[in-house]
C-alpha cells in the first residue's frame, strides 16, 4: 500500500499538485478540508505538504525542494514499521542515534531537531482514529528515539504502521495514520496555544517505553527524546545538551523510568543529569489517574 495514495483519496480532505518537485515527484499541498471537525478556515493560515520520497526516510539528510522555497516548520514521516514479532501496531518516535551505530541512518551519537508537543500530538491522534475504526489487535506505542535522519534543521517525528506486509495492506489501518497525522497539525497547534502541557526527556526502560507511554497517556507531559536503558551509560553531558537544544520546547523535567534502570545506570546517570538545573522526577512520581 502507498501511504501517499491513502492521502490522495480520503474522503475527508483532498490535495492538489503545487508545481515543486521533490525526489522527482510531484509536491502537492492541502487545500480542502473538511475532518475532525475543522474547515478550510485553518488554510488560510496554515499550509499542510504531500511528499513522496525515492530513498528510505532515515537515510534523508537534505529538504531541497525543485520548482518552491519550501521550509516547513515541522515534519512528519509517514512510514512503515517493522519488527522481528510483527505485531499489529501504531507507533510514534523521535530519531536519533545512541551509539556509534549508524547503520539505520544518521550520524553515530546524534540526534535530531524535535518537538515533544509534536509527539505527544501524533500519538494522541492515533489514539482518536484507532478508537474511530474497528481494527481488532492493533497496539498503540510510542518508542524511544531511534535511527535516523538526525541532520535536518526541521523538528520532526515519525509515524508508523507496523509491523508486516500483512498490516501494510490493510487500507484501514493506513486511513487510521494517514488521519492521524492530518490531525496531528490540529492538535500540535492546540497544545502550542493551550500552553497547559509539561515537557519531559525520558530515561530507562525498554524500546516500547510502556512507562512513558502511560505516562502522556495519563498526564500533562508531554516528551522529546527517550534514551532507553541499553544506552545510558553512552550519555554524557553534552550528549544531555544535545537532547535539551535539539528540544523545540524548554524542557521542563528530566523523567526515569525508575524501575526500567538498573543501579549501575542509576549511578551514571542521576549526577549528569544534576548538573543541569532541570529538575529530576521518577515516572511514577505524577499522577496518572
Amino acid at each position: 500500500m502507498n501511504m501517499r495514495e491513502v492521502f490522495l483519496n480520503s474522503k475527508h480532505y483532498s490535495f492538489i499538485e503545487t508545481g515543486a518537485i521533490w525526489h522527482e515527484n510531484p509536491v502537492f499541498s492541502l487545500k480542502k478540508l473538511a475532518f475532525e471537525g475543522h474547515n478550510d478556515n485553518f488554510l488560510n493560515e496554515n499550509q499542510i505538504f504531500l511528499g513522496l520520497t525515492i530513498e528510505p526516510l532515515i537515510f534523508l539528510e537534505n529538504f531541497e525542494v525543485g520548482g518552491a522555497n519550501l521550509k516547513p516548520d515541522l515534519i512528519i514521516f509517514a512510514s512503515r514499521h517493522t519488527s522481528k514479532t510483527a505485531r499489529p501496531a501504531f507507533l510514534v518516535h523521535t530519531t536519533g542515534n545512541w551509539s556509534n551505530n549508524a547503520d539505520f541512518g544518521g550520524k553515530p551519537q546524534d540526534l535530531s531537531k524535535t518537538s515533544a508537543l509534536l509527539q505527544k500530538a501524533g500519538f494522541e491522534s492515533l489514539r482518536g482514529q484507532l478508537e474511530k475504526f474497528d481494527i481488532p489487535d492493533f497496539s498503540l506505542d510510542m518508542e524511544v528515539t531511534h535511527h535516523g535522519p538526525t541532520t535536518l534543521d526541521t523538528p520532526l517525528i515519525f509515524m508508523e504502521l507496523g509491523s508486516s506486509k500483512q498490516e501494510w495492506l490493510i487500507k484501514e489501518a493506513g486511513e487510521v495514520v494517514a488521519n492521524a497525522i492530518v490531525n496531528t497539525v490540529f492538535k500540535y497547534l492546540v497544545f502550542k496555544k493551550k500552553k497547559d502541557q509539561q515537557v519531559g526527556l525520558g530515561f530507562g526502560g525498554t524500546h516500547y517505553a510502556p512507562n512513558f507511554n502511560r505516562l502522556i497517556t495519563n498526564t500533562n507531559i508531554a516528551l522529546s527524546f527517550i534514551c532507553p536503558k541499553y544506552y545510558i551509560q553512552e550519555l554524557n553531558e553534552i550528549f544531555i545538551k544535545l537532547m535539551i537544544n535539539n528540544t523545540l520546547e524548554d524542557i521542563d523535567y528530566f523523567i526515569l523510568d525508575w524501575k526500567g534502570t538498573n543501579s549501575e545506570d542509576k549511578k551514571h546517570l542521576i549526577p549528569l543529569l544534576e548538573k543541569f538545573d532541570i529538575p529530576v522526577r521518577k515516572t511514577r512520581s505524577f499522577s496518572t489517574n
